[in-house]
């Protein structure tokens, strides 16, 4: 007896399919690397901010330990921290009481043409040193 046999189904990938794995394949690597590249972004900024704060923190120490009077308006001045240039705005008010002062520092980066704060602090220091 004679059998029939249907003939083997063939083996692998349509060009279509591999045409859509690929697809998939690219979508799925293209989020990926936006996703490390934005991880990337925000460890910079991390950086940028603690240097900022850092630097804030610095200056109202140096007003601190000089002590004596404490003139009142508002300075800027260039300033560094480990490689990364800030502009340090320093505003010194009156308060009710005469024997203090208000202390403001503002750290701003001007890397791509605009002014970007990167911290504010603000303490009351007395005018005379101690």
């Amino acid at each position: 007896m004679f059998r029939i046999c249907k003939p083997p189904a063939p083996a692998g990938f349509t060009l279509l399919e591999v045409l859509v794995a690929m697809v998939v394949i690219g979508v799925v690597l293209l989020a990926a690397m936006r996703g490390a590249i934005s991880l990337t972004n925000s460890a910079h900024d991390l950086r940028t901010k603690l240097l900022a704060v850092l630097t804030a923190e610095n200056r109202i120490q140096e007003l601190r330990l000089a002590g004596g009077a404490l003139a009142l308006g508002v300075n800027r001045a260039d300033c560094d921290q480990s490689g990364v240039r800030f502009v340090c705005e320093q505003s010194i008010q009156q308060t009710p009481n005469p024997f203090f002062r208000r202390v403001q520092v503002r750290v701003l980066n001007s890397d791509l043409g605009a002014e970007r704060e990167y911290a504010l602090l603000m303490t009351v220091l007395p005018t005379t040193g101690g």
